[in-house]
């Protein structure tokens, strides 16, 4: 079997035991007869199967016990607007870091439901950093503060978590289980489980219970943290069978070593494909300042742009897809999600390197 290295924002690769685990079991899951896909979500089968995955994010992630764990459909998208939906109770406001694209659009979601103070942006500088946020650009009466930790298309990541004295609403997306992150800090942290986690489909929250009872009247009840939790992340029909492939891969995490030994390959990765692009003599160029770059999403351009369509070509023809930059930025973007190995990295860096050579 070939299998390409696959460098795609999402949905991205997926390790290849899970891949064969899945694949084992597909017609005959847990010796029932069935596809995991054709169980009940009520089933004492699909049970297991949803109390094993709450129960293994909450070992990986340290999640304290006062933490609920959802399990909904819709991606961040439908975040952006659930999210305000449920926590501004009776605030008026809530503050938002601008740090990239999909924070942008955290913003202008939330413009609908309330008054939305941009307390920190890096849009003037081309979104190259995390910008400085002091204490007097928060507003100490807003719902909450919330920022994207991993801006996938600018790649741009925190170094720190905000202080704030508000709740603090994290969107990991594109970072959660690719590096520890202290979950108390935060009132709430959302992921969409097709990056790091599994595959679409899936978008796990974890909220503080404190927070359960500020929904907004408007709120449906399909879209209420509150009845959602109480319901067991079973108010609707779930998505089955990318919640059995998040349980899976939270276990592949689990037998590589937990998120500490995770982190510590992601960091390798990253260090190897940016010392690739340093050391090109401006051949490759990365735009982000060295600090906040990113250890999930790299993108890099060509100092001559019409090699763009060359390098992706053959680099296609060599195995690496998935490395075209999102639309509104263009370039190059190589995603390096948990699954994405060392070696296809290694095979990336070299591609790069006898590209630029030749090319050069």
């Amino acid at each position: 079997m070939a299998r390409s290295h696959n460098f795609s924002a999402g949905p991205t690769a997926l390790p290849i035991e899970v891949l064969r685990q899945a694949h084992d079991e597909f017609f005959d899951f847990a010796g029932t007869g069935m596809s995991v896909m054709e169980i009940s979500h009520r089933s004492e089968v699909f049970m297991e199967i949803a109390h094993e995955a709450e129960q293994d994010l909450r070992t990986i992630l340290k999640v304290p016990d006062r933490y609920r764990v959802l399990f909904v459909q819709g991606g961040a998208s439908l975040q952006f607007a659930q999210v305000p939906m449920n926590l501004l109770g009776a605030k008026g406001s809530a503050d938002y870091l601008h740090t990239g694209l999909w924070s942008g659009k955290a913003i202008e979601a939330a413009r609908r439901y309330c008054d939305v103070r941009v307390a920190a942006s890096s849009a003037a500088t081309g979104f190259d950093r995390v910008p400085t946020v002091g204490e007097r650009n928060l507003d100490s009466n807003a719902a909450y503060l919330h920022y994207t930790e991993n801006e996938t298309v600018h790649g741009v990541q925190f170094v720190d978590v905000p202080q704030t004295t508000v709740p603090l609403v994290c969107d990991a997306c594109s970072s959660l289980l690719s590096k520890p992150i202290d979950v108390a800090r935060h009132g709430l942290i959302y992921a969409a489980a097709q990056k790091n986690m599994g595959a679409a489909g899936i978008t796990v929250v974890i909220i503080d219970e404190a927070l359960l009872d500020r929904a907004l009247a408007l709120t449906p009840d399909i879209l209420s943290y509150a009845r959602i939790a109480k319901a067991d992340s079973m108010l609707n029909t779930p998505a089955t069978f990318p919640w059995y492939l998040t349980g899976l891969t939270l276990k592949w995490i689990m037998h590589q070593g937990g998120i500490e030994r995770i982190h510590q390959i992601n960091q390798a990765k990253a260090e190897l494909l940016y010392r690739t692009i340093d050391d090109s003599e401006g051949f490759y160029h990365n735009p982000v300042q060295a600090p906040y770059r990113s250890l999930n999403n790299v993108p890099f351009t060509l100092a001559d742009q019409t090699l763009e369509d060359t390098f992706l070509r053959l680099a296609e023809q060599s195995g690496l897809n998935g490395l075209k930059g999102h639309a509104s930025v263009g370039g190059m973007r190589a995603s390096i999600y948990n699954a994405v190995s060392l070696p296809a990295v290694e095979a990336l860096s070299d591609f790069m390197k006898d590209f630029a050579h030749v090319h050069g």
